[in-house]
This record gives C-alpha cells, structure tokens and sequence, in this order.
C-alpha cells in the first residue's frame, strides 16, 4: 500500500472510527480535506467543536439538543397523553416528517443486543417510567406508549422488553405496523411508508 505521509495517515485513521467508514472511504475524505481552502476546514473544525459543545441530551425525553428540554418536551402544543419510544434521535426525525404524530418522544439511545454487550441497563429507560405518572407529566396521564424500534432483531427485543415493563403499569402499548421491510433502519423509511407503520400500529 502505498505510504502517507504522518498527517494524512492519522486523519484516515480518524475518519476510519466513524461508523461505516471503511479504508477506502477514509482516503477519500481525508484527500477531499487536503483539497479544502484553509477557511472550509475551518468552519468544519468550528462546526465540530460546536455540536459537542452546545450539544446536551434532553433531561425528559434523551433528544439531543442544545436547550435543555428540548423543543418537543417545551411545546405547549404536543398531546402529552402519548410517548413514542425510539432507539436513536435521528429515528424522532424520522417520525416527524410524518407530519401526522403529535406527541411525545422518548430516545433509548440504542437497543438490546446482547452479541455488542448492551443490556437493558445501557439504554436510557431509567427516565420513562416516572413520565408516566400525571404528576411527572403536567397532569396529564400518559394514555399511550408506542414503541417505535427498528423492525430488526434488536429492535423486537428491546419493543418486547419495553413491553414487559409497561404492561403490570396498566397503560396501552402498541407497535408500529411493520409497513417497512424486516431488516431495515427507520432513518431510511420514507414519509409515507413511516406514516402507515404509525397509523396501522397494532397494540401488544
């Protein structure tokens, strides 16, 4: 293989660490950062430096966002009686583009998959239970809880898991209708066929 010099060598090895960056595509990125102006790289660093700066998890819901709550929890406007349960924020992006869900979230910040070591102490679900009561909800029971989980493996388990917990509560928890093939990731659903998945959820 042909040699870098140390600088570019140590800025393939960075972008390697990022997740699907394979040999290959780190070169690519770190050659289009050598042909950058001074400026652009710049205002990349600063943008960065800004996001883990700025950048907090929502003290409700886990959202990543920079005012603490985020807008979701703040909005006078979104229907507090309903929680929809996510593995990751970009999976609350998802949902929104629908357009059609109005309620809460809640970010568990990955999923069950006890092959990568992560157990149900290592998502963020300390927090959900106490959102259910009216107390911890601006006086507005929670009626339902919709786990939103990718359609995978890992997904049904931590939907199941989640389920488990929520039941012997007496609130109503439904699933998404698998309106998207098995397998895939909802950052990648489209609008129409995520708004069929919310509104054929069934209930478990």
């Amino acid at each position: 293989m042909l040699e870098y010099s140390e600088p570019v060598v140590k800025l393939i090895d960075e972008f390697k660490r990022l997740p699907g960056i394979g040999q290959k595509t780190a070169q690519r990125l770190a050659f289009h950062v050598l042909r950058m102006s001074e400026a652009d790289v710049e205002r990349f660093a600063v943008a960065m430096q800004e996001v883990k700066r700025r950048i907090v998890s929502c003290a409700i819901c886990n959202n990543l966002t920079d005012v603490d709550p985020c807008r979701f929890c703040s909005s006078p406007t979104r229907d507090r009686s309903i929680i929809c349960v996510v593995e990751e924020p970009y999976n609350l992006v998802a949902v929104e583009k629908t357009r059609s869900y109005k309620g809460l979230y809640h970010v568990l910040h990955g999923s069950l998959s006890p092959i990568r070591n992560v157990h149900p102490e290592n998502l963020r679900l300390r927090n959900l239970l106490p959102r259910l009561r009216p107390e911890n909800n601006d006086g507005i029971e929670v009626r339902e809880v919709i786990l939103a989980t990718n359609p995978n493996m890992e997904g049904e388990a931590t939907a199941s898991y989640i389920n488990t917990l929520l039941k012997p509560l007496g609130v109503r928890v439904t699933r998404i209708a698998m309106g998207m093939p098995v397998g895939s990731d909802l950052e990648y659903v489209d609008e129409v066929t995520m708004d069929k998945a919310l509104t054929n959820r069934h209930e478990m």
